[in-house]
């Protein structure tokens, strides 16, 4: 009798183990696609894919004045740098005594459009590596990619991206994804903003008092440096960023001799 027992217990034991494995490949593609969740998530393959390049992008154009590149500037060489750089300037004229001349009064604009151009081949290459991830993974994937923007918002670069996903398994399920609309932290946005006021103050009063708006502002650290032909430039550092705005200006400024 406690034979018989035991024995009725391996089988209901048995029957269990084959139910519990029968279970296991019948949903294990559900299974895996919640496991690996990329497919699941196109935005997070994208995100992980444009974040260097944004990064590259907003340390690029903060090193030269918000530009990849323009001919007014001025080459000046940092002490404990390598090498040189072209530092553009945000507020200019060629004369004397004269305020200068804000060169990029929509200055957010302008620096949107820089990393748009900057970044436009690998954002549209980034959405094709997604749909030939998704290919591999065993998907019908048709998409759909017509462009993207560039927000500039306090404390992020937002990437909006005009496109569509739609994936379909072999049960016939379809998935549709439009939200293809990425974020990284940033302070760019934040520090161009601080940017725009002393441009806009320089143009206006030919000074911008540095050391009061710190004061009154402590995250920020703004540096000066005056060259030999008056041109000042500016380099602007929020406590929470590792990159540098810097830009030059020119304007009121004294003859030589004088």
């Amino acid at each position: 009798m406690k034979k018989r027992g035991q024995v009725t217990i391996f089988i209901i034991v048995a029957i269990i183990i084959v139910a519990g494995a029968l279970l296991i490949f019948s949903f294990y593609p559900q299974i895996k696609t919640t496991l690996s969740g990329e497919e699941q998530n196109p935005a997070s393959f994208l995100q992980s894919c444009l974040e260097d390049k944004i990064a590259e992008a907003t340390s690029l154009l903060s090193s030269r004045g918000g530009y990849a590149s323009n001919s007014l500037n001025k080459t000046f060489k940092f002490t404990a740098e390598i090498a040189p750089v072209d530092i553009s300037y945000l507020c200019y004229t060629a004369g004397y005594y004269i305020p200068c001349v804000n060169q990029e009064p929509m200055l957010i604009q302008h620096l949107r459009k820089e990393i748009k151009d900057y970044i436009s081949a690998d954002v549209e290459n980034c959405f094709n590596q997604l749909t030939e991830s998704l290919t591999k993974q065993g998907y019908a994937v048709h998409s759909e990619y017509n462009g993207f923007d560039i927000e500039l918002i306090e404390n992020k670069v937002e990437v909006p991206i005009d496109g569509k996903i739609t994936l379909s398994k072999a049960t016939g399920d379809a998935s549709d994804y439009t939200d293809l609309n990425i974020s990284f932290q940033s302070k760019f946005y934040d520090t161009a903003v601080v940017v725009q006021e002393i441009v806009s103050q320089q143009a206006e009063f030919c000074n911008f008092e540095f050391i009061g708006y710190m004061t009154l502002y402590p995250e920020w650290k703004i540096d000066t440096y005056r060259a030999s032909d008056s041109t000042i430039i500016y380099s602007v550092k929020n406590e929470n960023s590792v990159d540098k705005f810097r830009f030059a200006v020119r304007g009121c400024a004294a003859r030589p001799g004088l």
